[in-house]
């Protein structure tokens, strides 16, 4: 079974690897859509539901923003986010860790919908996968955290080239 798991998450990697690579934003949504379905399952066969669950809500969000854009479905995905972590603290009784990938999917979340402009996403997505790393790491996941550091350098790399990223100098 863990290698089935740890297959999927190497299939995520690939496909969001890809994803990032495309200049049609409606390309990269659906490849990252394939690549958070299969980083879900991933995720959940490693029983972390957490991220199993903002995975799977981040893959349908990137499918349905495909065509649509607007605050009504911010609210509901912010809603379900919350609606889960209450259940998985308050029902399930999951450990504390599941705050670190919950807060991480509301950043995604708010940041792939509300924030429009794209040095502001990145700066936002820099957190968001520095706690997805922290969560991957946590629950064992080896390409869940493939997965985030490979997003991590992705980020950075087009931070680089945008001029986005302080430049140190000699004294």
């Amino acid at each position: 079974m863990q290698l089935v798991a740890e297959a999927l998450g190497a299939i995520a990697v690939v496909f969001n690897f890809i994803g990032y690579r495309q200049n049609e934003v409606n390309h990269y949504r659906l490849l990252s859509a394939i690549a958070l379905c299969s980083v879900s399952l991933h995720f959940f066969m490693l029983d972390a539901m957490a991220a199993g669950v903002g995975c799977a809500m981040a893959s349908i969000r990137n499918i349905i923003a495909l065509r649509y854009r607007n605050n009504a479905i911010v609210y509901f995905f912010v809603a379900l986010n919350i609606v889960f972590l209450l259940l998985e603290w308050f029902v399930l009784h999951h450990g504390p860790m599941i705050f670190i990938a919950y807060a991480s999917s509301l950043i995604f979340t708010v940041g792939s919908i509300v924030i429009q402009d794209a040095a502001k996403i990145r700066r936002w997505f820099v957190l968001a996968e520095i706690l997805g790393l922290i969560y991957a790491v946590s629950v064992g996941s080896i390409f869940g955290t493939i997965f985030n550091i490979s997003n991590l350098i992705s980020i950075f790399v087009k931070m680089y080239q945008a001029g986005e990223l302080p430049v140190w100098r000699k004294a």
